[in-house]
């Protein structure tokens, strides 16, 4: 079921309220494009700035309006243990398919600590969790040992991996097997990713790129060597998009290129802020150079 480009859905705002119309229009653009699942507020989606009622709210928008025809990965991590059990009790009864938790950001726990907090939202709810390994953001790197270890648990079926570290797939895959999912947090390493036993990616870049970017995971898995190659010739033309999208914090540059193509404002909650006119400028030439706009 989680499998291909899996997007990390942005939230549009207006006046700082979560603009609900364009978001209902960004979930039908990727259902008319090929997206295979989607994945409300994750960080992408500026949880960390969202209220619990527009959190669970945005969660149902996107429930409600995927209607069963993609799966819906429900961001639902927090820094708090209880607050994150919340969240994911809420996504289940919502109907999500499944919930994302990205690793407890500032506290810093021990493995220990990281094994206990995902076993107490195992213990709590009956969802399959993700979870989201992102040592950049969250200081802390979920060993392979307290994944395998967090694996033994009902409900735990996968991670997302914004590791950067390739090797983290062959590890992970002979630690754990097939059978546990491997999604990418890094659009830019998805190809290498995929070939050492990813299935696919939650990515950033399929917020403007729907249809390049499921193109790209469909024939990254294929075994037919034109398919291989057709994978090639989309992650070259991605590549490009994908390194600029994070020239500055992430998601206020996928937010402009979003405004470019008309699909919502670029504002973002602080303390982000908007694009610099510099980046604006190299974001307008990528845009053009992948006939986004």
């Amino acid at each position: 079921m989680f499998k291909g480009s899996n997007v990390a859905l942005i939230t549009p705002f207006k006046n700082n309220k979560v603009d609900e119309e364009k978001y209902i229009k960004l979930i039908n653009f990727h259902l008319e494009n090929g997206t295979n699942g989607l994945v409300p507020c994750g960080t992408t989606g500026e949880s960390p700035t969202l209220s619990h009622d527009e959190h669970e709210k945005l969660i149902e928008i996107c429930i409600k309006e995927s209607n069963g025809k993609l799966p819906v990965i429900a961001g639902t991590g927090s820094n708090s243990t209880e607050e994150a059990v919340s969240l994911t009790k809420h996504a289940e009864k919502a109907g999500a398919d499944g919930a994302l938790l990205v690793t407890p950001y500032y506290n810093k726990p021990t493995q220990e600590g990281l094994y206990q907090h995902y076993k107490a939202i195992n213990d709590n709810c009956g969802i399959p969790i993700i979870i989201y390994n992102i040592p950049s953001r969250s200081v802390i790197d979920m060993s392979v040992d307290t994944m395998t270890k967090l694996y033994e648990l009902k409900n735990i079926i996968g991670v997302k991996d914004a590791t950067g570290d390739l090797n983290r797939v062959d590890q992970q895959k002979s630690k754990m097997g097939n059978e546990f999912i491997q999604l990418t947090g890094n659009d830019d390493n998805a190809f290498e990713f995929n070939k050492r036993g990813g299935s696919g990616a939650i990515s950033v870049t399929a917020n403007i790129a729907p249809k390049l970017c499921s193109d790209f995971q469909k024939f990254s898995k294929s075994t037919n060597a034109n398919e291989i190659n057709e994978a090639k010739r989309l992650d070259e033309i991605l590549q490009p998009l994908h390194k600029k999208l994070f020239i500055e914090s992430n998601p206020s540059p996928v937010k402009y290129v979003a405004k470019l193509m008309g699909l919502c404002e670029d504002t973002v909650r602080l303390p982000l802020v908007t694009c610099r006119d510099e980046t604006k400028k190299i974001l307008e030439e990528v845009s053009k150079k992948t006939k986004l706009i």
